[in-house]
């Protein structure tokens, strides 16, 4: 009875690790950051990933970095590149607009607009000839100048001035000269509900080309509120995405050799080299993740140049790297085994956005740094293609953004590996029926042998 006793008590302490774990999974992590979320109710969101975030993470894959809810649960989330279209955030730009006089009913296609241009081509000022083949009169509409766009306009999302309640139907017409108009959106609701304390907006109105001018009219007699701002998303065009840089400062080894260590996870796609002085030299960079791993070459062998003369400075461009690379060690190894002061290397890598749906009551936050933990990218991708289909092919889901500064959870324990309890509970079990095996031959043996 004793040694099952033990037993029990035995297991209950090897699944208390296991208990707590389960009741918070956010408790197996280094420390978490609170999100702010940018559109409360959009259900799917997209989060940059900052460089404290790297900084914490452990993951060679990233694995270790988690969004979760208000009850510690793990929310749906898959980590995108930089360059994949939902992890780009939409650019928004304050476009003019020009008030429009009524239109006399069938007379809306009639419109004839004399305007006034700056000499960079925007509009000033617009004077409209309607024409008139009787009808009821409609209600005005707005002339937008999207001439100082040098992209698309994916959509137009229109602010009013609150009023009690607004449900009004429009139309979309294009120009490039404000005399040929091509219809890009018809039938499209503007919606203003107040009730019980909620409100109920639909605001946006889907584009999707490029053109100078737009007008808006409405459908039928549907009255218009008073609008007060228009911006335009602007379609996503093939440009440069921004480099971060890390800078490190290397130990030297042998002679022409220099070693650096890179502090957190990110992902390096480019290097480049800076010198206190006037330098040319030409570099072969390599780097592992592993102290007893062999070095494995990333660029080069490249010149990497410096010259300071009194009216610039001139150096030599960034090398691209094959591909992105989470490598914590890094060393430079010189063409010449020469002294030569270290050099700053450069590290620079394009943040990731990590893209998660909302679950469970708010609020909602991000854990990073975990050897115990690991993030399986869940197929939001199926949920992101149905609610593009609904919101249109530029769509994306809506931002959330590190909120303050980070709270410890694990702390330093979330990286020491967790012991194997099954192993251990294994051999106890072994050992402790050794033992009872043994305590009963003792017992037996000690046992006088009975008269005959």
């Amino acid at each position: 009875m004793n040694a099952l006793r033990i037993l029990i008590v035995t297991l209950s302490l090897a699944a208390v690790p296991a208990i707590t774990l389960a009741a918070d999974a956010r408790q197996a992590y280094r420390q978490q950051w609170a999100l702010q979320l940018a559109e409360p109710d959009a259900g799917a969101y997209r989060l940059m990933l900052d460089e404290a975030i790297y900084r914490s993470a452990v993951s060679p894959q990233l694995a270790d970095v988690q969004v979760f809810n208000a009850q510690g649960q793990a929310l749906p989330a898959a980590l995108l590149a930089a360059d994949q279209p939902l992890a780009q955030a939409a650019q928004w730009a304050t476009l003019p607009w020009f008030p429009l006089p009524p239109l006399a009913g069938s007379a809306a296609d009639d419109l004839q607009l004399l305007t006034e241009r700056n000499t960079d081509g925007s509009v000033r000022r617009v004077e409209a000839r309607l024409g008139r083949r009787g009808g009821t009169v409609q209600p005005a509409g707005w002339l937008v100048d999207a001439s100082a766009l040098k992209t698309g306009v994916h959509a137009l999302r229109l602010d009013w001035q609150a009023q009690s309640a607004l449900q009004a139907r429009v139309r979309v017409d294009a120009s490039d000269d404000l005399r040929d108009w091509q219809r890009v959106a018809d039938d499209v609701p503007l919606v203003d509900l107040q009730h019980d304390g909620r409100r109920l907006q639909q605001r946006r109105i889907e584009i999707g080309r490029q053109a100078k001018y737009f007008r808006i009219l409405p459908i039928g007699a549907d009255a218009l509120p008073p609008l007060s701002t228009v911006q335009a998303e602007q379609m996503q065009a093939a440009q440069a995405i921004h480099w971060h840089w890390q800078s490190l400062t290397g130990a030297a080894g042998k002679p022409g050799e220099f070693e650096y260590t890179l502090e957190g996870r990110f992902p390096i796609g480019q290097a480049d080299i800076t010198t206190a002085e006037n330098s040319v030299v030409q570099w072969t960079l390599l780097s592992r993740d592993d102290p007893g791993q062999p070095w494995q070459v990333r660029a080069g062998p490249w010149v990497a140049y410096q010259l300071q003369d009194a009216a610039r400075r001139r150096q030599s461009q960034a090398q691209s790297l094959p591909g992105s690379t989470r490598d914590r060690y890094w060393k430079l190894v010189a063409d010449q085994a020469q002294d030569l002061p270290a050099p700053t290397l450069k590290l620079g890598y394009q943040p990731e956005a990590l893209v998660f749906l909302s679950q469970g009551a708010p609020p909602y936050t991000v854990a990073a740094g975990s050897v115990r933990a690991l993030r399986r990218d869940a197929p939001v991708g199926t949920v992101i293609a149905q609610l593009r289909e609904q919101q249109g092919a530029q769509w994306q889901p809506a931002l959330a953004s590190v909120q303050g500064p980070a709270q410890v959870l694990a702390g330093d324990a979330a990286l020491t590996a967790p012991r194997d309890w099954k192993q251990w509970l294994l051999w106890g079990l072994l050992v402790l029926g050794v033992l009872v095996v043994g305590g009963f031959a003792v017992s037996l043996l000690r046992q006088k042998p009975e008269a005959p």
